[in-house]
């Protein structure tokens, strides 16, 4: 299905009454207060700027008086909780990575923030939802793809889809407003608790990709970090312990980032298509879906038969297609996301770790209902008893 939202740049706001309601994705960067400033430039006085709170760090006194300089009112919403548990739990369990890559990030928070800013726009009568990606932003058609399939009948998208002002455009625009922070932002970045992901500036160029070493926070090596034992344990698929310690999903995946990125592990420098088809050059972090993903499918190898594993691999890519693609909330993510649940029922057990300077090395898997051989003497020995014959296919 074609989309075309009504919105693709500024000069698609300038027909709009002035005392429309509007809701814009707000995360404080550069484009989201760019667009705040030139909403109140072309005349709109009843702006909400959105943060959903998905894991990333803020100063909510510092966006607040942000948006208020820029004549807006700011409103957050915390969605962490429903983040991990609508999202990223899915995404362990379809073990979602991109052409086997990175594990994929911004996908499974977009259509989060899609859905409360309808939600939001609802609630207040807004006719306007805004968000700010551009054309070689992967984020445009996540969200643009959305907010159609949620049925919002308004005026929405994002005006830099037509329009490109540069980075110093916006930054100088900032600054004469008073807001000279903007100014040091070298990178546009995007951050929640599953992955920090960074793009644009200085990173452009996958023929010659120099990413600052204080880009990095969770994977940042301080020093000779000690070996270390690390036990992560499932239920049906879902994460739900560290060491024995039980824990909500937002807190186990926050430790993880923190015990696993100290040994520099997760960390991603790759390409991903633009709608267009060109590839463009994105650095993550991510030392828990690094570790989650990898723990993942090892205990399903170790309660799931090999032909189911081998069909839910297809299932899989078809599930991060149509989240990469910005169709989280069409008929066949829906439906592979079943076969996925089908499959992580039995996914029970928990797999140790040894962490040290080389690695993750896996020392233990347990699984509830094993699949796996512990004794291959005694089995043999039973087999031979048994008088158990193996056999061919002929194809």
């Amino acid at each position: 299905m074609l989309i075309h939202p009504t919105i693709a740049s500024f000069a698609d706001l300038a027909p709009i009454s002035m005392t429309t309601s509007v809701v814009t994705l707000f995360s404080g960067g550069l484009d989201s207060a760019y667009t705040l400033l030139r909403l109140g430039e072309l005349g709109f006085r009843d702006v909400t700027a959105l943060l959903v709170d998905v894991g990333a760090p803020y100063d909510e006194p510092l966006l607040k008086e942000t948006a208020a300089r820029l004549g807006a009112q700011l409103r957050i919403i915390d969605a962490r909780e429903t983040f991990a548990e609508e999202f990223v739990a899915p995404a362990i369990a379809a073990h979602a990575t991109y052409l086997n890559t990175h594990p994929v990030s911004s996908s499974l928070s977009r259509p989060l923030l899609a859905r409360e800013a309808v939600r939001i726009a609802g609630e207040i009568g807004a006719r306007v939802v805004l968000h700010t990606a551009n054309q070689s932003q992967n984020s445009l058609r996540r969200l643009n793809g959305a907010i159609a399939a949620l049925g919002y009948d308004g005026f929405f998208g994002t005006p830099y889809e037509l329009d490109a002002d540069s980075r110093l455009k916006k930054q100088a625009a900032l600054e004469h407003a008073g807001l000279s922070f903007y100014v040091q932002r070298e990178t546009s970045g995007d951050e929640n608790l599953w992955c920090r992901e960074f793009e644009s500036g200085v990173l452009d160029d996958p023929e010659d990709v120099r990413v600052p070493a204080e880009m990095f926070e969770w994977s940042r090596l301080a020093g000779e970090p000690a070996d270390e034992t690390l036990v992560l344990a499932f239920r049906e698929g879902r994460p739900v312990a560290v060491d024995g310690e039980v824990l909500p999903l937002v807190e186990l995946i926050m430790r993880l980032n923190e015990r696993v990125g100290r040994y520099g592990l997760g960390r991603y420098t790759s390409l991903e298509h633009i709608d267009t088809g060109e590839k463009v050059v994105e650095v993550r972090e991510m030392p828990a879906a690094h570790l989650l993903l990898d723990a993942y499918r090892r205990l399903e190898s170790a309660t799931v038969s090999s032909e189911t594993i081998r069909t839910k691999l297809v299932v899989e890519q078809a599930w991060v297609r149509e989240a990469v693609e910005g169709r989280w909330f069409g008929q066949l993510r829906e439906a592979c996301q079943r076969f996925v649940f089908e499959v992580r029922a039995h996914v029970t057990g928990e797999i140790r770790y040894h962490l040290g300077r080389h690695g993750a090395d896996v020392t233990s898997v347990r699984a509830a209902r094993p699949l796996y051989i512990r004794d291959r003497d005694a089995w043999e020995t039973v087999a031979c008893g048994r008088g158990t014959r193996s056999f061919t296919t002929l194809g």
